[in-house]
């Protein structure tokens, strides 16, 4: 498929249903696939650690989760097709699942909070199997035992991980293709929200584009990660001008 670099990070240019076939045909396959969700944020802190930029353009699937990385590649004369969010691509998928059978394990969140989104989606998606919950725990010398937490609850086909970048990327690095499970999608604060815990902003929000505006409002203290984002801003301009420019000399 058709990529962009959005300053060092391989963001691919998918609509949902692409992502969601792409999401299908590895279930179909069964070839491990780690999802990842950049956004303004996750591009910044990628700058930051050559590591973690390697993992995210080594993932399977990098959908355009921010807005803010569509709008960059749109200056640059790259653009990004669509703004596709991953807690909309989970619940797409979800459906998906329930009709045709796949076997769910949702790791990460706090306290109970993954039993309790596994509740959610299965109340929202019957027939929806979610074969465990658990908050694991992100650390690498971790992994035996959450691997084998995992195993215990026979095949998994899909396994959602909620420890916030890098860590949840980093896990699904370093475990999916071990565990030899097809779709794994790391993703943030979505166990929050199906929850209860943290609320979602409105459709009508969404669509505008302003879902940032709402999470930092509802989560104050989220206002130092913000921080990135007119870092992010000035840097996506001054290197649009520098391909316009490039382009205008060739």
């Amino acid at each position: 498929m058709r990529a962009v670099d959005v300053l060092g990070v391989r963001v691919d240019d998918v609509t949902y249903p692409e992502a969601l076939s792409c999401l299908l045909s590895a279930l179909d396959s069964r070839r491990p696939l780690a999802v990842t969700t950049p956004n303004p944020e996750i591009v910044m802190l990628a700058r930051r650690d050559a590591d973690f930029r390697a993992v995210l353009n080594r993932s399977g699937l990098n959908i355009p989760d921010g807005i803010g990385l569509v709008l960059a590649s749109r200056m640059a004369g790259r653009g990004l097709r669509a703004h596709v969010q991953g807690t909309d691509l989970v619940l797409q998928l979800a459906a998906e699942s329930a009709r045709l059978g796949h076997r769910w394990f949702l790791l990460g969140g706090f306290g109970d909070v993954a039993a309790r989104a596994a509740a959610v989606l299965g109340s929202r998606f019957p027939g929806l199997t979610v074969v465990g919950a658990d908050p694991g725990s992100p650390l690498p010398e971790d992994d035996v035992w959450v691997r084998q937490r995992i195993r215990e609850c026979g095949r998994v086909d899909v396994v959602l991980v909620a420890y916030g970048a890098p860590k949840q990327e980093r896990w699904l690095d370093r475990n999916l293709a071990v565990l030899e499970i097809p779709v794994g999608i790391g993703v943030g604060g979505v166990f929050n929200y199906l929850s209860g815990t943290a609320p979602r902003a409105p459709a009508w929000v969404r669509r505008l584009h302003f879902e940032w505006l709402h999470r930092l409002l509802s989560e104050p203290w989220r206002w130092r990660r913000q921080l990135a984002l007119p870092t992010f801003a000035a840097l996506a301009v001054a290197e649009a001008v520098q391909v316009r420019m490039r382009r205008r000399l060739r």
